[in-house]
């Protein structure tokens, strides 16, 4: 089982693909949102004049390491997808799916796409990820939530392991028996899961990271134990950590270099792994601190 993370162009990847070559598809595209995604890492420093008050009254201010950006603007967001779309359910396996992650913006615009490429047939659910965090318009209802469209290849035969899928808790336990409160329930199409904490474990710096929690239950339900797992729009490489960790084979594309940064950290030491149009950098060791004299009393 092996490995791969490319720096390339995701359509001629796509385009160089044999027929049925991977069993799950996770992309998350750019939303089309008209701006520039920007993400900066921060480190707190201790300052006589910073603006913010620590423990004991000591002042600190924030400052900037670096910064991850890309623009996420198309003149038309559905000619660039189109193509990418037709080659992704080329190569998927006879029995595999898409999972298609986008916002309001363009969703529904993308299913009709999605319905004449795979069949209005082979259109399985619409994933609600809800999560709430940021800022709250004042002239209409905030939008707090992401939508993911699943396709099967073959909507009589495709991948979905019902038992494999991760429980969540009752939320009135008492209601149900000690048995049905303590192994939880499966989720429905609607998905409650925090963002990706700004001081989590999980943060890599990079714009539009998507949490591993969601990750995980798609290559879960999905694909299985061995499979290939494809993301062609890999940013941060969160598919291919899921797939990791869950003992599938995984290949991510992306065509930004700040993005292969961030993989060639989150994947370093990663057995039979290879990289593809980009050479990671080498694995920062530490010297050993100098032994210091012995002072005899």
């Amino acid at each position: 089982m092996g490995h791969t993370i490319q720096l390339a162009d995701n359509l001629d990847v796509l385009r160089a693909m044999p027929d049925g070559a991977v069993d799950l598809i996770y992309i998350d595209p750019p939303f089309n949102t008209g701006k520039m995604q920007q993400r900066t890492q921060l480190r707190s420093v201790q300052a006589e004049s910073g603006k913010h008050v620590g423990f004991q009254g000591k002042r600190y201010q924030n400052k900037a390491l670096s910064t991850r950006r890309f623009n996420d603007r198309f003149d038309d967001y559905l000619a660039f997808l189109e193509p990418r779309l037709i080659e992704a359910q080329r190569v998927l396996a006879a029995d595999g799916s898409l999972y298609f992650h986008v916002d309001f913006r363009e969703v529904h615009y993308c299913k009709v796409l999605l319905d004449e490429i795979f069949g209005r047939a082979s259109f399985i659910n619409e994933i609600i990820w809800a999560y709430d965090y940021g800022g709250r318009s004042r002239d209409r209802w905030p939008a707090k939530h992401d939508n993911i469209l699943l396709y099967a290849k073959n909507p009589l035969d495709y991948v979905f392991d019902f038992e494999a899928i991760e429980r969540i808790p009752y939320m009135a336990p008492g209601l149900v028996s000690p048995e049905k409160a303590a192994r939880g329930k499966v989720p429905t199409d609607t998905w409650w899961h925090t963002i990706v904490p700004t001081n989590g474990a999980e943060k890599t710096g990079y714009p539009t990271q998507k949490p591993l929690g969601i990750l995980r239950r798609i290559v879960q339900a999905s694909s299985r134990p061995g499979g290939r797992v494809l993301d062609f729009f890999a940013g941060s490489g969160t598919t291919g950590q899921a797939a990791l960790e869950l003992g599938r084979s995984f290949m991510l594309v992306d065509s930004n270099p700040a993005a292969l940064k961030v993989m060639a950290r989150r994947f370093a030491g990663v057995d039979d792994l290879r990289w593809v149009g980009f050479n990671p950098p080498a694995a920062r060791t530490r010297k050993p601190r100098a032994a210091k004299p012995r002072v005899r009393a």
